[in-house]
Parts: C-alpha cells; structure tokens; sequence
C-alpha cells in the first residue's frame, strides 16, 4: 500500500497551492465535504489539476470510464451505495487483483474495505468525480431494471424514478425528458442547454412511473387527456432539490419534463451573477432606489428568475416587506412572500398583483408581464412608492420600450416609472480542465476590431471526460443593461424612434450583449462561437 501523504503536501509540492490557501478552503468547506473537493469548488485548482497531481506522486494510472470496457458483472461485488458514497467501482480483474476506479485513491480505508469484501487484492485507479457518478448511475440501473420484474409491480417505478433524479443531479442537468414512442421511452437529459439522449425505458413500466410522478407532483393521476403542472421538494443526495412536473398528452400517451431546481445554486447576491464590475455597481444603485420598474428580459430559460432572486435576496431583511407573485414559483426562499398564480380560481398575475398592494410591500416581484393589466398595475405601483421587479420576453434591453408601448400602456407612464431594464442570456462555459489557448484568426480579430476592441489569444476545450467531450461545462450569463436617465425619458416623451435611443445608449457608453460577450471572450470564459449564437454583432 502507497506511503499515507496527506493530500494538501502532495499539491503544495506540485506548486499548485499554499499552505494559507488550504486553510481558507477548510474553513468553507461544505459539511463533510474532502479537501480535493473543497479546493475544486472554491477555484483554487481545477478536478484535472487534482487527479494529475494524484496520478504523478502516487504512480497511478487515470481512466476515462465514458470509454472504458468495464466488466459490468463486477458490480455485484460492490453495492450501488457503498460505491456513490465512497466514488469508487470496479472496473476490470486481472487474476487476483480487482482494478476499481476511485475519486480519492488516498482513501485507504475504502481500499481496505474493498479488499475484505470482495477477497481480492485491490488496485486503484483514478477517474473524474462525475465520470464515476454518471457510471455507476448507468451501470447499476441497467442491472436493476428488469422488464419481467417490473410488469404488474408499482416498487419498480419509485426506484426508477429515483435513478433517474440521481443520474440528473449527477450529470448537473436541468431538464428531464420522459418521451413515449409507439414501444418504448426514451430518456433525455438537458445538460448545459443541450439535450442528451441517455437510455430506453420498457414501455410497460411507462404507466406506473408516470403516476408515481404525479402523486409526488399532487397531480391528478386520473386526468391523462389534459395538461398538468405541478411541483415536488425533496432532499437529495444531501441537497435541497425542487422539481417542477409537467404532463402533455401525445398520441403515444403521456410526455413528462421535470425541471430540476437545485436550491443550492440560487443566487445569494447580486454580485453572484457574473455582471461586469460596472455594470454590477450601476444595477446595484438601482435596486437600491426606493421606488421603480427594473425589468429583466431575454428569452425562456435565458436565467431571468436566478437574477430576479439574486435581486430581492440582496435586498431581504426584518426591514422591509418582499411580497412576489409567480407562475411558478421556482425557488422558495425564507422571509419572501410568495403567491402562486392559480389561473383555475382565478387568481392571475393582475389579481394576485392587486392583493398585494394591499398586503403594504415595499418591494414586489412579478414573475412576468404578459399583458396590458398586470403591466398598468405595475407600473402604477412603482409610482406609488414600490420597488417592482419583472420580467419581459425581448430580443434586448431597448426592446422592452416598444413591448410596454405596444401592449397599451401610455407612454407617460412608462416614462414616469421605468427605472432600467437589464437583457441577459446564457452561455457555455469553457471546460476549465480541458481548456487551452491558440492565436485569433483573422475573422475573429476582424468580428473584435468591429465593436472597437482587439484580441490577440482564444480559449478552447479540447473536449476531455469531465465535460463528456464537448470542450464546454456549465454555463454563465452576458448582460447589457440600460438604467433609464432624465435624457432617455426626454426622448421616449419626444417619441423618438428606437433607433435614435440605442444611438444615445451607444454614445453614453453602454454595454451591450456582444460587448460584455466579447469581454467574456477575452477572459478565457466561453468561445466566440457562444456569443455569436444568442449575441448581435450589429446591436
């Protein structure tokens, strides 16, 4: 068995980090949680960092289990949570020796364990903390899910379920997609905004794990010919997890998508959003303005809600009075009050809007504008001493005048109470362990030069196991945000053209989606071709 070195004296030797540095990732640690973990969570060295440092000193090998040939007979010798909660499965035999990967091979304890359970003599390889998750999720559900077992039974379809929650949190998904074909069901899973198919269900098992779903959800389990919506709040895997459910009836029977809110990712402040040091400090004035409409736009799954919340967290004290109204609540936060839209009893973002003017708010969040009255109830509450927070489905920041205009509100109000709109969208994170630099080409110096900005050097992922090969993980937010000044109420009283105002937003030096893009791109964060895809170069 290796020499017991302790983790942190392998990667001060490497140079990779200092003694003051370990001490700070200690302090914030997350209960239980290891070092390398720590350390990786906090930024201070990347998971490819840990597992090289791991690989050099301790003369072990590292695997890609995502191509590996593992002998999936092992599995038997090791149970499905003795291998989550130690990050570790065996993967191959070679006579008496039994090869499992593990996320910490420094975990001398496990080995031994290993080693009395199985009767073999073990050999730790290392693997990437997901690679390990996501395999024994495929793996041991592939063995558990018999069709023959699972005809007639309703045990199976909770233990279905589960794994499929499971292989969601451990795969950082947001979505899960249940989609019944004339046979069988497929499972996909939305992984930094991208569907990934993941495996095929029996279509037997289809009718009791849709009702398991719907009891969970509070869901009207004889009703399969109408939509439903619904929501569950569990723990998971130690963390705080809310999922929303929703059914569509097709012609093969039901489609299911649950969306999974992990708690722990909501924002806690505003500078958790990743807003450019200007930017942050001029949206932070504005929320803390007594009274207004600040609006958040962009489209479906574009981040709005997270910055909404990190909006209202910020402002959240024994002080003031956050009262929100939301279709639906997505994330339930302590001292807020928040209304569900219930469309069915009528109580509708304008009625619910309505109610809570007379609950004396200080500050109030509409989930969304949709229409005439609930924009005109808005507005007419940030003129009356509210602070309201909403959001509108624009292309961009300027857009929101024209969307307010068009939806008939006069003109004047909006004038009156419109304090800024910030547009945001999502955009994929460059791999940090697969990360590497290369010369711009001319095009890219050419698309930089346009917007009055040079670059010399651009950041790519290579595509490695953590990532699944796509050169990307996780995803970050561009801004532009435009805080309405006495000059651009002047030219909305003037009914001046959209045009002219952006011509006014530029000339005062604000930044737009492609120019906080670009800045992004400059940094090593994400690829020109990320902002190009939801960013305009013409804006």
């Amino acid at each position: 068995m290796q020499k017991r070195k302790k983790l942190g004296d392998l990667l001060k030797e490497a140079g990779l980090i200092t003694e003051i540095q370990i001490v700070e990732a200690l302090e914030h640690k997350k209960g239980n949680q290891k070092l390398g973990d720590a350390l990786v969570d906090q930024g201070y060295i990347t998971e490819k960092q840990l597992l090289d440092v791991l690989e050099i000193q301790l003369k072990l090998k590292s695997v890609s289990l995502y191509q590996y040939p593992i002998d999936e007979k092992l599995t038997e010798l090791v149970s499905k949570d003795y291998a989550r909660d130690h990050l570790l499965i065996p993967i191959s035999k070679e006579n008496a020796r039994l090869i499992v990967a593990m996320h910490d091979p420094l975990d001398f304890y496990a080995i031994e364990d290993l080693e009395l359970m199985t009767g073999y003599n073990v050999m730790p390889v290392i693997a990437a903390k997901d690679d390990i998750l996501q395999t024994i999720n495929r793996l041991y559900d592939s063995n558990e899910v018999d069709v023959s077992e699972i005809e007639g039974q309703d045990a199976p379809a909770i233990r279905i379920f589960d794994q499929l929650l499971e292989t969601g949190v451990a795969m950082h998904a947001s979505d899960i997609h249940l989609d019944q074909q004339e046979s069988t069901v497929s499972v996909r899973y939305r992984v930094d905004g991208v569907l990934r198919n993941d495996r095929t269900l029996p279509k037997s098992i289809m009718g009791s794990l849709v009702a398991r779903i719907k009891i969970m959800a509070g869901l009207n389990i004889t009703e399969t010919r109408l939509p439903q919506d619904g929501r569950i709040s569990t723990v998971f895997l130690n963390k705080k997890i809310n999922l929303r459910v929703s059914t569509l009836p097709t012609v093969f029977g039901e489609k299911v998508v649950i969306r999974i809110l992990d708690m722990s990712n909501v924002f806690n402040k505003v500078a958790d959003i990743g807003l450019h040091p200007e930017t942050l400090n001029q949206y932070q004035k504005l929320i803390k303005e007594p009274a207004g409409l600040v609006l958040i736009t962009g489209p479906t799954g574009s981040g709005k809600s997270s910055t909404l919340y990190g909006s209202i967290n910020e402002l959240n004290s024994s002080e003031v009075n956050i009262v929100t109204v939301e279709d639906p609540v997505e994330y339930q936060l302590e001292g807020i009050n928040q209304v569900q839209v219930n469309s069915a009893v009528g109580l509708t973002f304008a009625t619910g809007l309505r109610s809570i003017l007379r609950q004396d708010p200080n500050i109030i969040m509409v989930g969304e504008i949709r229409d005439k009255e609930t924009a005109e109830i808005s507005i007419r509450a940030s003129l009356t001493g509210h602070l309201v927070f909403s959001t509108l489905h624009t292309n961009s920041a300027i857009e929101a005048i024209p969307r307010l205009f068009d939806m008939g509100v006069e003109p004047y109000l909006v004038v009156s109470s419109l304090s800024g709109v910030m547009a945001q969208r999502l955009v994929k994170r460059v791999c940090k362990d697969c990360e590497y630099t290369r010369k711009a080409s001319p095009i890219e110096k050419d698309i930089f030069r346009r917007r009055n900005q040079t670059i010399e050097e651009v950041t790519s992922g290579k595509g490695c196991d953590r990532c699944r090969h796509t050169g990307y993980r996780g995803r970050m937010a561009i801004h532009e945000l435009i805080v309405i000044s006495d000059d651009i109420k002047q030219l909305m009283m003037n009914q001046a053209s959209m045009q002219d105002i952006r011509k006014h937003v530029q000339e005062t030096g604000t930044r737009f989606l492609i120019d906080d893009g670009l800045e992004k791109v400059k940094e090593g964060k994400t690829t020109l071709e990320e902002v190009m895809r939801v960013a305009s170069l013409n804006e």
